[in-house]
C-alpha cells in the first residue's frame, strides 16, 4: 500500500513498478515505454536558470555517454516550461560550452512530478525537489535518492550504483559499502544450516558463514 504526502503526492516503494507517463521534452514526446530494455536514470531538479542547478546539468551532460555506454537513457524534469528549458539548455552551452544531450521533461502540470513523489511540501509546494529515480530494463524501480533544494547530487554515486545494480543483476550478488567496479563482491548468506556448513569449504573468502565474498569477471 502506497503511502501519501497529501493528495496527489505519492510516494514509489523500491521493486515496484515503474509508473508509464507520456512528456513533453526538449526532444520531443516520450514515454517511460519507449524505453524497456534500457536502465532510465529519471531525475528532477527544481528549476531552470538556477546556479545549483546548473551545476548538476553540466555534470549529468558530462556523464551522459558512460551511461549510454552501460544501456542508461538519461532523463531530466521540472516543471518549468518548454521554452525555459529550451532557452536555459541553449544559455549552458553559451556560458559553459556544455551541450545538454538528454530529453528534459517540461512537466507543467506537474503530472509527473506527483506519480513520482517528486513535490515534497515540506520543501516546497510547488517545485520538484532533487530526486534521482534508477529504473531497471522491465521498468522495475530499483533505487530512489532525494536531496534538499539547497545541495546538489553527488554524480559518482549516481554512475557507482547503476554499476552496483547492474553487477547485482548479472552475477546474483550483493555489493559491500563504497564498493566500486573491480571490487570483491557479498556472496548471498545460505539459508539452511546443511547450506551454512558447505559454505566455509566453498573457496570463497570467508569472515564466517554469512560472510562470504568473491572475486568477479567483468
Amino acid at each position: 500500500m502506497n503511502e501519501h504526502f497529501d493528495e496527489g503526492h505519492r510516494m514509489l516503494t523500491i521493486n515496484e513498478a515503474a509508473p508509464d507517463f507520456k512528456a513533453i521534452t526538449t526532444h520531443g514526446k516520450i514515454s517511460l515505454s519507449d524505453f524497456e530494455g534500457k536502465w532510465v536514470v529519471l531525475f528532477s531538479h527544481p528549476a531552470d536558470f538556477t546556479p545549483v542547478c546548473t551545476t548538476e546539468f553540466i555534470e549529468f551532460a558530462k556523464l551522459h555517454d558512460e551511461l549510454a555506454g552501460l544501456n542508461v537513457q538519461l532523463i531530466g524534469l521540472s516543471i518549468d516550461s518548454i521554452h525555459s528549458h529550451i532557452a536555459w539548455i541553449r544559455n549552458i552551452e553559451e556560458k559553459f560550452g556544455i551541450k545538454v544531450p538528454f530529453p528534459v521533461i517540461a512537466d507543467l502540470d506537474m503530472r509527473v512530478a506527483k506519480l513520482y513523489g517528486m513535490v515534497h511540501p515540506g520543501a516546497s509546494n510547488t517545485s520538484a525537489i532533487r530526486c534521482v529515480f534508477f529504473i531497471d530494463p522491465k521498468r522495475i524501480l530499483r533505487a530512489m535518492i532525494y536531496y534538499p533544494m539547497s545541495n546538489g547530487r553527488n554524480m559518482q554515486e549516481i554512475i557507482r550504483l547503476v554499476k552496483a545494480l547492474q553487477t547485482t543483476d548479472k552475477h546474483g550478488v550483493a555489493t559491500p559499502a563504497n564498493w566500486q567496479p573491480g571490487d570483491d563482491v557479498i556472496v548471498p548468506p545460505p539459508s539452511t544450516t546443511e547450506k551454512a556448513e558447505e559454505r566455509i569449504k566453498e573457496g570463497y573468502s570467508c569472515v564466517d558463514w554469512y560472510f562470504c565474498k568473491k572475486k568477479i569477471d567483468g
